[in-house]
């Protein structure tokens, strides 16, 4: 098997704006500012969908036919037995074109328990184009007291609760399940996290969707709510989910290695990867990916990759920049 070159695979009519940058980064003509995320080497679908999300490899297999069919060529033996046929990963690209609304995403545990659902949503983003970040709370709230606020759409209230941080180009966050979160306007990245699409929303207002009746899983807010971490977390503890202009290969902090891998690498001289399931992100520059008996793909940036076990150890040749995202180590 050989790596992929994957195109754009972006959802329409999102609710919220964005989806230029995308377009620039991969270099093709914008067409709209509703299609705000690009789901790479997606086994995942959007949340209530059958097949929306999912990435369609050439020719018309989808993705998630393909490994479960053969999971062992993609996944590796000791990914499948450790994980079963089970990718643990989705990449995306993400364009704010506006803030997003405030959110959390459930942990495992809960996930489990009250959706019956093989993962939760940890994710981490690293920054393409610099922005402002809110990320978990500057003090602890009664769980009553924020249902309250999620009842009365108070984002005025809300929105001051919250760490408030600026991000530069090679910063990285990672957002733990249950953590409070939202992606500044304008900002743009790359996203790994678990291959799950589950939201507790806690502000909708002025936005197109109906919160009251989709931003709950289903549970109601009384029970999603306790899917969310109410404490709060000091300037040191955000800081510590944030790294800067980390190289190689594990640039993310450690605590998101048990979710998924990261690395990020300046290729200016030949770079080795080891055989493994991985998406490739080009996000600088022109490579050579070379595989295989002497066979090699042509990437700039903007090209997105997806790259099965069996295609074997990897030879990448410059000069760009490089992200590989790789699912948790077996």
């Amino acid at each position: 098997m050989e790596p992929i070159i994957v195109p754009a695979n972006q959802p329409a009519d999102r609710f919220y704006r964005g989806g230029p940058r995308i377009a620039a980064f991969r270099g093709a003509p914008s067409h709209s500012d509703r299609v705000p995320e690009d789901w790479v080497g997606s086994t995942t679908t959007l949340a209530g969908q059958k097949s929306l999300g999912l990435t369609v490899l050439p020719g018309g297999p989808v993705l998630r036919d393909a490994v479960e069919h053969d999971p062992v060529s993609w996944l590796g033996e000791d990914h499948v037995q450790r994980f079963g046929a089970d990718v643990k990963l989705l990449v995306k690209l993400l364009d704010a074109g506006q803030r997003l609304p405030v959110h959390a995403h459930p942990a495992t545990e809960f996930a489990s328990y009250h959706l019956a659902r093989a993962h939760g949503k940890a994710e981490a983003w690293f920054i393409l184009e610099p922005g402002e970040i809110y990320l978990g709370l500057t003090e602890d709230i009664h769980p009553a007291d924020l249902l309250a606020i999620v009842v009365a759409q108070d984002i005025e209230k809300l929105l001051p609760l919250m760490h408030r941080r600026r991000v530069d180009v090679g910063d990285t966050v990672y957002v733990p399940p249950g953590v409070l979160h939202a992606i500044g306007a304008d900002t743009f990245l790359a996203e790994v996290q678990e291959p799950e699409d589950l939201s507790i929303l806690l502000e909708w207002r002025g936005f197109e969707l109906d919160g009251r009746r989709d931003g709950h899983l289903g549970l109601g807010f009384e029970n999603a709510l306790g899917a969310v971490d109410v404490r709060a977390r000091t300037e040191e503890e955000i800081s510590a989910l944030i790294t800067s202009g980390a190289h190689g290969d594990s640039v993310l902090v450690a605590a998101s290695t048990e979710f998924f891998r990261l690395g990020h690498y300046d290729v200016d001289t030949p770079l080795g990867l080891e055989a493994g399931f991985a998406v490739l992100i080009v996000t600088e520059g022109s490579l050579r990916l070379e595989f295989g008996q002497g066979r090699e793909l042509a990437l700039r940036r903007g090209s997105t990759v997806v790259v099965p076990h069996s295609a074997g150890p990897l030879t990448v040749t410059g000069p760009g920049s490089l992200l590989v995202c790789r699912p948790p180590a077996a």
